[in-house]
């Protein structure tokens, strides 16, 4: 987060953004009732439950409130 941003989509915004910490949990849903059944660790997930692999961190512009990965802003940043 060391580096300037400017929002992709109203390309003037380089200032405010709100960074969002993104923090997956891994679970098991009845199918049913769609309540938790089970809660998974990185150690006890089973064969057939792929671990979280999206980005650590989102961006939202704070003044169109355009939500994207941070190395969208990263990118528009690098350009004047």
């Amino acid at each position: 987060m060391s580096s300037p941003y400017r929002c992709p989509n109203c390309k003037t915004n380089r200032s405010r953004f709100n960074i969002i910490q993104q923090q997956a949990e891994s679970v098991k849903l009845d199918p049913q009732t769609g309540e938790i059944v089970q809660r998974f660790t990185d150690e006890d997930r089973d064969a057939f439950h792929m671990g979280y692999k999206g980005p650590e961190y989102k961006v939202q512009c704070g003044a169109c409130g355009l939500v994207e990965d941070e190395r969208m802003f990263v990118k528009f940043g690098e350009t004047k």
